[in-house]
């Protein structure tokens, strides 16, 4: 497949990239041998026979995706100065006390 002139100036256009007049033709030529190429990765046949490549021996097992907590090297409730059913206690703000009027 070959790249022409216009198409490399539309790509670069696009890509909003500045390329000298002279660069063009061996532009074009750099781009028609990466769609040749390209070409020849499409015609490799794949499929159901063809496995895909896995470093290490093929009797390597994965392991489930499991989602565990990774646990604490020191509990919350001992970091804490107060900890009840699992929340920190905090003080009460004095705006939002049992309900006194301030004067």
């Amino acid at each position: 497949m070959s790249v022409s002139r216009d198409e490399v100036l539309r790509i670069a256009q696009l890509a909003e990239l500045d390329v000298e007049e002279e660069q063009l033709p061996e532009m074009a030529a750099q781009m028609s041998r990466i769609l040749d190429y390209v070409a020849q990765l499409n015609a490799v046949p794949a499929g159901e026979t063809a496995r895909p490549f896995l470093a290490g021996p093929d009797a390597i097992k994965f392991r489930p995706d499991e989602v565990k907590p990774w646990p604490l090297a020191i509990t919350p409730a001992k970091l804490a100065p107060a900890f009840k059913e699992g929340f920190f206690v905090v003080p009460r703000l004095g705006q939002f006390g049992a309900g006194e009027d301030e004067e």
